[in-house]
């Protein structure tokens, strides 16, 4: 699958929205993915989780654990999971850090990888790492399904993403008039509660 075919899925999806958009990294941006409007046809959903676990298969090898950050990724970090034939958990926030929860717990000797949405900073992904470093597991790697930051973003492992796009994004402060002209919009999850 490449590229052009995951944004045509996401444009067949009406998820590739345009305007002015606060990511979920803070930066701004004149493209955002609404990933859930792809996430709520599980046909589409199956067909890119599939093509990203044999992407990861690829580079990594056997997994035995998928590891997603909540709340956005649970929906491709199962399907990823279940296309790779493994298990699937996530982290929560919890006062703000994510943490595992649930009874989630990473066994000892585990193969993991971290499977995340969309992706412009990394931010969610070393978050997640974080959460679960400690755990007796062997962390792997990340892959998402959208790398946005044309493949900048260092997520402190090996990452693959089924996509590479370049969308322009921009700190608060440093915005083009043209898209400070425009009302802001925060469409993603984080800072739910």
């Amino acid at each position: 699958m490449t590229t052009d075919d995951v944004l045509a899925t996401f444009k067949a999806a009406g998820a590739l929205l345009e305007g002015h958009f606060i990511l979920t990294s803070g930066r701004r941006s004149p493209v955002f993915l609404q990933k859930a409007f792809v996430f709520a046809d599980p046909k589409a959903t199956e067909t890119l989780c599939k093509a990203l676990a044999q992407k990861i298969t690829a580079a990594f090898g056997p997994v035995d654990l998928v590891v997603a950050p909540a709340v956005g990724a649970i929906v491709p970090g199962y399907e990823t999971a279940r296309a790779l034939g493994c298990r699937s958990i996530y982290v929560e926030r919890v006062d703000g850090a994510f943490q595992l929860r649930r009874g989630f717990a990473i066994r000892p000797g585990e193969r993991v990888v971290v499977v995340e949405d969309i992706i412009t900073t990394g931010v969610s992904v070393r978050e997640t790492l974080d959460a679960i470093r400690g755990e007796p597991g062997e962390i792997v790697g990340a892959a998402v399904l959208i790398n946005r930051s044309g493949g900048k973003a260092d997520v402190g492992v090996p990452l693959v993403a089924l996509a590479e796009v370049d969308f322009p994004s921009y700190a608060p402060d440093e915005l083009p008039p043209e898209l400070a002209a425009l009302p802001a919009v925060k469409p993603g999850s984080r800072g739910l509660s």
